[in-house]
């Protein structure tokens, strides 16, 4: 299953406590910030947090972003989010792509300093979320 070429696509970037979640507009053009899901040490992942997101945006697909290592291949970290990714779709039945969101949140601190932001836990995570979004979506025109 693809993502459709028109509708809202949240974009997703796998933290092991905060998941940083954004959102494209209908045409695809520009994604934003949307949310922060935070997920405590050692408990599960914030599926229904996921899933009221996805009930009150009404996405056609999700974007997740895979941190890849050093040498550009799939160490545990992207595992796990390939792992949270592959239960999201699962459980909201919308297809799914993946991106390497290697330096999203370094981009977006350095974003949020160069706009005389203050990066926060809060912020950045979404931000990031939102970069690696734009990216797929900038790369798929």
């Amino acid at each position: 299953m693809t993502i459709p070429r028109s509708g809202r696509i949240l974009g997703i970037d796998w933290g092991t406590s905060r998941i940083g979640v954004a959102i494209c507009d209908e045409t695809q053009l520009v994604a934003r910030p949307l949310d922060v899901l935070t997920r405590r040490t050692g408990r599960r992942l914030p599926l229904a947090q996921f899933l009221t997101i996805v009930t009150r945006e009404t996405p056609v697909g999700l974007v997740v972003g895979l941190p890849l290592d050093d040498d550009g291949r799939i160490g545990d970290s992207a595992a796990a989010a390939r792992e949270m990714g592959l239960m999201f779709a699962a459980r909201t039945h919308l297809p799914i792509e993946w991106v390497d969101e290697s330096f999203t949140s370094v981009r977006s601190i350095e974003a949020m300093i160069e706009m005389g932001r203050r990066p926060t836990r809060q912020n950045v995570d979404p931000l990031a979320a939102a970069t690696l979004l734009q990216d797929w979506l900038d790369a798929r025109r």
